[in-house]
């Protein structure tokens, strides 16, 4: 898109090339009125405060009695409902901030942008920093030659304080630098006019992000991906053994066939069962045998070489208690079981 640059009478000197994703854009209008209303309340201060009933200074007696006067029933003089009592539900401090997301802000910006210059309403001029000293005079002559006469909202790219001093007495009339555009601004003022440089200000700050021609260095990879990248291209690949699987078939699987020798060591011992392990097989074999599953191991076989060692044998159990006939006595009568001896009494008279 391509805007027309003039100069401080008026007259058209060239055209400039500006950015479309700043100036050339639909208008959100929803993001639009979202990111003014945001502004607004961020603005207000928050520090209104009222007095409730129980803040208030007065009596808290009943001021007549509730019935048999004929009158409305009355409570204290601090009701809200009389005049220097306190207020219900008043206004208290707090704050009204609102926050927004820094692309709806972006965006605000720019559909702000893009909606002034679709409706005429943005100028341009080559410079205004050619203020020898400030003069309103001039001002207010730059404003008629580029067409407005309404208020108008002046942007410079760096701050310039000739240029503010000389509009700050214009009724309806704001100068603010680039990078301090926002959306209640531009959209209170209605007619825009940019220098040059605020253009190109605006282009940097709010513009798309164009592709630098430098090479970008790439991320240097981490973990397993930077030892792949640090092995040399033209590595000699040697052939592993294939895995057996790990379940329990691993054992009646045939062995696979390897292309490089494999030296395999003797079997580690495992705890108590070390002693019994078999013995280590020869140092170099041509054919892999397959790696024992993970599982729980078998118990090893005893070598046909060593001694047979005799286990004691277990006591026997308890003996069966015999039969309750057997085991009864026979039982004895009354009339066998022999008496107690009685005791000899003493004569009388020796007591």
């Amino acid at each position: 898109m391509k805007l027309a640059v003039r100069n401080a009478e008026g007259k058209q000197l060239r055209q400039i090339t500006v950015d479309d994703a700043v100036f050339g854009i639909t208008p959100n209008i929803a993001v639009l009125h979202q990111a003014f209303v945001a502004q607004r309340a961020n603005q207000r201060r928050g520090t209104a405060s009222t007095k409730s009933r129980g803040e208030v200074q007065g009596s808290t007696r009943k001021l007549r009695n509730q019935k048999y006067t004929g009158r409305a029933r009355q409570g204290g003089a601090r009701s809200p409902v009389r005049v220097g009592g306190g207020v219900a539900f008043g206004p208290r401090p707090r704050s009204y901030s609102q926050g927004l997301p820094k692309k709806m802000r972006r965006l605000a910006i720019r559909s702000a942008l893009s909606g002034k210059l679709a409706d005429g309403q943005l100028h341009v001029i080559d410079k205004l920093g050619g203020l020898k000293q400030p003069r309103t005079k001039e001002v207010v002559s730059i404003l008629h030659n580029a067409g407005i006469e309404r208020s108008a909202l002046i942007v410079t790219g760096d701050p310039d304080r000739s240029v503010l001093i000389s509009a700050r007495n214009l009724p309806k009339t704001k100068v603010l630098p680039a990078p301090y555009l926002n959306v209640v601004d531009l959209l209170t003022y209605r007619d825009l006019l940019f220098t040059e440089e605020a253009v190109r200000r605006v282009e940097g700050l709010w513009g798309a992000a164009k592709a630098t021609p430098a090479v970008v260095e790439e991320a240097k990879p981490r973990g397993r991906r930077a030892a792949a990248a640090a092995e040399p291209a033209e590595a000699t690949i040697v052939e592993e053994a294939p895995k057996p699987p790990r379940r329990r078939r691993a054992q009646a699987a045939e062995p696979a066939e390897a292309a490089v020798v494999v030296v395999e060591e003797a079997p580690k011992p495992r705890r108590r069962r070390a002693a019994a392990a078999e013995p280590p097989v020869a140092a170099a074999e041509v054919e892999a045998a397959p790696k024992a599953p993970r599982r729980r191991a078998t118990p090893a076989k005893k070598p046909a070489a060593e001694a047979v060692i005799e286990e004691a044998p277990k006591p026997a159990r308890r003996a069966a208690r015999p039969r309750a006939a057997a085991e009864k006595a026979p039982a004895e009568s009354p009339a066998e079981k022999p008496k107690p001896a009685r005791r000899p009494r003493a004569p009388k008279g020796e007591a």
